[in-house]
């Protein structure tokens, strides 16, 4: 890896990893292991791709990863930034897991994204409460302590602004955030590998951190599932293979749960277009895979909701092809019920017809694996 005088290994390993800079965000609030070093005008830059997340602190002696292991969950590590000829990652566990493996993560080692009322200083004004952010959270409650590039009509947000008044949070002036293209009065952004903390990239970021731990939760509770059926059926002389209803409960409801979050089913909507400031739509989208009408998971609608066609492209992911045999039949069986129309319950209401129809289109030439009543037309 190459190492530079400005930000040390972090271009080099964001090239390795096939992580986009475009996907920069940058959070200012004290949130990290390193919030002595993070504040309004030295935010940590986060970089992400399907599988990776990279932290970046302006003046720290590390970079940051946390990587969705298929059968782990959230992994993390650090890297040295001193140049050394044999740079290595370090496995980081107890100190990431006191805030990574929590009820804010499903109770599974994982990811968060949270929005805070940020004092002057970065720090949170923990009295007035903080909220964990998804795909589902209204806008309003989003990117508190956090900086947001790119224009939003209408729509508020708690991003770009402090609060004056920490016994009185509420009044944040969310009206001076809003709808901002350019960082340069709030600090150096030449500091970073790009001026901005696209809005787009937020989305995007927020909704692949809970589907992360969607995954690793139904991947427990399924794993668990199976072994507790191997050791009831050694001492009963059931077959192997064998698994009851009650058992197999288990994880049908974190299965449901994950088929839910995927279709967006709860997805809050927006109600004005959302743009960002860089590049990261267009490299986000050109990562496909397409169907032969060229339609893809990733591709963008950001008029009334993320995603043209919603359904998690996680769904391509090594996290999601690791789940265990007997969770992955559920998930499937389920997508399709939802998907062909045959589950009309009102818990799956918002995905019309034609919406169900396209997604399974695509999924039918995109995804490899699918069960073979998938292909039947």
């Amino acid at each position: 890896m190459r190492h530079d005088g400005r930000q040390g290994y972090l271009r080099s390993v964001l090239a390795l990893l096939d992580v986009p800079v475009s996907s920069q965000v940058l959070v200012f609030s004290k949130t990290s292991f390193q919030s002595t070093l993070i504040g309004p005008e030295t935010p940590r830059a986060i970089y992400f791709n399907d599988d990776v997340y990279v932290g970046y602190v302006q003046g720290s002696d590390v970079l940051e990863f946390s990587a969705a292991d298929p059968s782990l969950g959230g992994t993390f590590y650090l890297l040295d930034q001193e140049q050394t000829p044999r740079p290595s990652f370090r496995r980081q566990t107890h100190d990431c897991l006191q805030c990574h493996a929590s009820s804010k993560t499903e109770d599974v080692p994982g990811h968060l994204i949270r929005s805070v009322y940020p004092e002057p200083s970065g720090q949170p004004a923990y009295n007035a409460g903080t909220f964990t952010t998804s795909h589902e959270s209204p806008l309003r409650e989003r990117w508190g302590g956090w900086y947001v590039t790119g224009t939003h009509g209408r729509q508020r947000h708690m991003g770009n602004v402090l609060i004056s008044d920490r016994m009185r949070p509420e009044l944040l002036d969310v009206g001076r955030g809003a709808n901002r293209t350019d960082l340069k009065p709030k600090f150096d952004t030449s500091a970073y590998l790009a001026p901005g903390s696209d809005i787009v990239a937020l989305l995007v970021l927020e909704h692949q951190a809970k589907m992360h731990n969607l995954i690793t939760l139904t991947n427990y509770q399924a794993r668990m599932a199976v072994e507790y059926s191997r050791e009831i059926n050694k001492a009963l002389g059931e077959p192997e293979g064998a698994m009851s209803e009650s058992t197999a409960r288990r994880f049908h409801g974190p299965a449901e749960d994950l088929v839910r979050y995927m279709l967006f089913a709860d997805e809050a909507e927006l109600t004005d277009p959302i743009r960002g400031t860089s590049s990261f739509a267009v490299d986000f989208s050109a990562r496909g895979p397409r169907d032969g009408r060229g339609r893809s998971l990733r591709d963008f609608d950001l008029e009334t909701r993320i995603f043209r066609y919603p359904c998690s492209y996680l769904i391509y992911s090594r996290a999601f092809d690791a789940l265990p045999a007997p969770a992955k039949e559920r998930v499937y069986l389920r997508l399709w019920e939802v998907l062909s129309g045959k589950d009309q319950t009102p818990a799956y209401a918002r995905r019309t017809p034609e919406e169900r129809a396209a997604i399974l289109e695509i999924l039918r030439e995109t995804k490899v694996g699918l069960p073979d009543y998938w292909k039947a037309r």
